[in-house]
């Protein structure tokens, strides 16, 4: 509906006298009431206009749409809608745009670790100071959480998307600058969530106007940090999907929608299969697949992967005893073992059960650890785990080998009987010199320290016959075969078996 000339008339006098910038109309005021009615009038002047300024909460609270803006600086989750209300009301009145922006900022806690309650309050502060150096006059900023602050942006004629792009860049970049706080420098980021009111529906309340910009924040973290996003219908459908993953992961787990799918793993001498990789796969009723970035990290928030370990290490063992009784040939399993997983003083003892209720040898169980779990465990329950493990039987694999912190020496100290050469150093490496000079490093060091080799990530034949040649042992990727389900697995081996039985083996160099 339009705004009416009798409602524009009725919401000029509260834009025009309840702000701070009322202040420039008082010279003129006392003026017309001194040449009007002498000092009575003025008198009167002064009186009426520090009633009006009460009632309305006074020129200090009131920025020139009426909103809190300072003090206070902190608003409370709840209260923040009030605001945001008020904000979008205007908006309709005077048909302009209004935006909402909330921003993360990480690395607060660390300050708070470091230096002490009093810093982290003065970085707070500051945080708050920097961007509220980049509003205009009449938009608002508040803390809402220990990390996370609410901008309020408009109403203003003006404000599309591309502008609010640009100020979310800005308030970003000045977050982002080196603070200086306790004598020492802080480096902060800041992930911002953006909703714009011409995007969303026209009687959008405050609070689901929060709920548009959270959404938005949520889509920018799954980007990592000092990540940028502005809500829209689409951006909505991918937040609802991460929230009903978040919602059923535990219960999918117990559930046993939560399975091991194996890819292959080939030896280069043989072409054989020399094991396979057992990699978690939610098989959704309604949804399908669903890949493992997307269910992770919520199972990690609930505390559940010990839990995912235990059922992945269980059915891949079970997935071994059922091909030795259908006379398959699979020599081991892997599995990828958590820091969390690895953390139990009772993993050995669990995997041992394991093993013998299947009637299996360690060594057909291969863990795989990730090379950043390992660095700095020193004598730590991980590594007295992997020595354990090691002791009773199992292989183990350092996993993305290269990508970590671990030192050389780590190769060393732990039992690591294979590296697994990530995929980054794979990719390419027959059209690539300076990947292949790389590569052959790492299979002279792993020769040298008399490990076997793994390369992950192979996709085209000619990375296929160039590992090989280079002397690396065995194969992993999908150029080989993607994971597959234990039934389609089944069908895939033997006609693979077939496929290889005429081919002549690769020789490798010298």
């Amino acid at each position: 509906m339009k705004t009416t000339v009798l409602q524009k008339l009725s919401y000029m006098p509260r834009r025009l006298v309840s702000g701070p910038h009322a202040l420039a109309f008082l010279p003129a005021l006392a003026l017309a009431a001194h040449l009007l009615g002498g000092a009575w009038a003025m008198m009167i002047l002064a009186t009426g206009l520090s009633l009006y300024l009460w009632r309305m909460g006074g020129l200090d609270f009131l920025n020139e749409r009426g909103l809190i803006a300072a003090p206070p600086s902190f608003l409370d989750a709840p209260g923040a809608s009030a605001p945001v209300d008020r904000l979008l009301a205007d908006a309709r009145d005077m048909n302009q745009s209004a935006a909402c922006l909330l921003i993360d900022v990480g690395g607060l806690d660390r300050v708070g670790h470091l230096n002490g309650s009093a810093a982290m309050r003065a970085a707070q502060d500051l945080c708050l100071a920097r961007i509220k150096g980049h509003l205009r006059v009449g938009d608002a900023a508040f803390r809402i959480g220990d990390a996370r602050f609410l901008v309020l942006v408009g109403p203003a004629p003006r404000l599309d998307l591309e502008a609010l792009l640009q100020l979310g860049a800005r308030l970003q970049s000045a977050i982002e600058d080196p603070a200086s706080l306790s004598e020492t420098t802080h480096f902060l980021t800041a992930s911002i969530g953006m909703a714009h009111s011409r995007r969303c529906a026209a009687d959008i309340s405050g609070a689901g106007f929060l709920d548009a910009a959270e959404a938005a924040l949520e889509e920018a973290h799954q980007h990592g940090t000092s990540a940028l996003r502005a809500w829209s219908p689409t951006l909505e459908r991918a937040v609802a999907k991460r929230r009903m993953i978040r919602t059923d992961v535990v219960a999918a787990l117990e559930k046993g929608q939560i399975e091991p799918w194996f890819q292959p793993q080939l030896c280069t001498s043989t072409g054989r299969v020399s094991g396979v990789e057992a990699l978690a796969r939610w098989v959704h009723p309604e949804r399908g697949v669903i890949p493992p970035g997307q269910f992770l990290p919520a199972l990690e928030r609930a505390g559940r992967l010990p839990r995912l370990g235990e059922v992945m290490i269980s059915r891949s063992l079970a997935a071994l005893h059922h091909w030795d009784i259908a006379g398959l040939d699979i020599p081991s399993v892997s599995v990828n073992l958590t820091e969390a997983d690895l953390r139990d003083p009772h993993l050995c003892d669990r995997i041992k059960w394991e093993l013998d209720r299947h009637d299996l040898r360690p060594s057909r169980l291969t863990i795989e650890v990730l090379e950043t779990v390992l660095a700095g465990s020193g004598e730590c329950t991980v590594a007295r785990n992997v020595a354990a493990l090691a002791r009773l039987g199992c292989r183990i694999d350092l996993d993305d080998f290269g990508t970590g912190r671990a030192p050389i020496a780590t190769l060393r100290r732990m039992p690591i009987q294979r590296i697994k050469i990530d995929r980054s150093f794979v990719t390419g490496v027959d059209t690539d010199a300076d990947q292949r000079r790389i590569l052959t490093a790492i299979l002279s060091l792993a020769d040298r320290l008399s490990l076997d080799t793994l390369a992950e990530g192979v996709e085209s034949a000619g990375e296929h016959t160039l590992l090989a040649q280079l002397g690396c042992d065995h194969l992993q990727g999908f150029g080989i075969a993607e994971p597959m389900p234990l039934d389609s697995f089944d069908d895939w081996l033997p006609s693979h078996d077939a496929m290889i039985a005429d081919i002549p083996l690769l020789s490798r160099k010298a």
